[in-house]
């Protein structure tokens, strides 16, 4: 079965695209396929891993959940988007420094919860933390030392900002 194509237009890392796709066709893939950014994982395709994680309008959203004609005249920010000068932000290089990935497979998730949570939670505590993450999933690394990037990315954050 075939769709007709829809056009999609979004600004995406701060550069506007548009693209004509299947109604169909999840954000991921057009993050993936259309726009070649492969930092956005897929994971579970149900919403729960995270691995998926992009900032939509600002906030973190699973773009395994939504359709690219859903989110059309929205802004996007992927895992390539958060250092557009090619330099480690705090979150990034605190996930460097306390080896918070093994496989890495899940990372830029993390990455793109972490920059919304400390937006909205500048000085976590532990707890906060644990809570701010319960909805991204690694198989490998137990946590311990993501929860150590994100305190320590807290504490370097200038002005709050990921």
């Amino acid at each position: 079965m075939s769709f007709s194509k829809v056009e999609v237009r979004l600004t995406v890392n701060g550069t506007e695209y548009v693209r004509s796709v299947e109604p169909r066709y999840l954000l991921a893939d057009f993050l993936r396929h259309e726009l070649g950014l492969t930092g956005t994982h897929i994971g579970c395709e149900q919403g729960v891993c995270g691995a998926c994680t992009v900032l939509l309008d600002g906030r973190t959203a699973r773009s395994c959940l939504h359709f690219a004609v859903q989110v059309s005249g929205s802004e996007v920010t992927t895992i390539e988007g958060v250092s557009a000068d090619e330099s480690l932000k705090p979150i990034q290089d605190a996930f460097h420094h306390n080896h918070a990935l093994q496989c890495g497979y899940c990372t830029p998730g993390f990455v793109m919860t972490t920059v919304e949570f400390l937006k909205d939670n500048p000085a976590p505590d532990e707890a906060a933390i644990r809570r701010g993450l319960t909805n991204n999933v690694c198989r490998c690394t137990g946590y311990v030392n993501i929860i150590k990037a994100v305190a320590e990315a807290a504490d370097n954050m200038p002005g709050g900002e990921g």
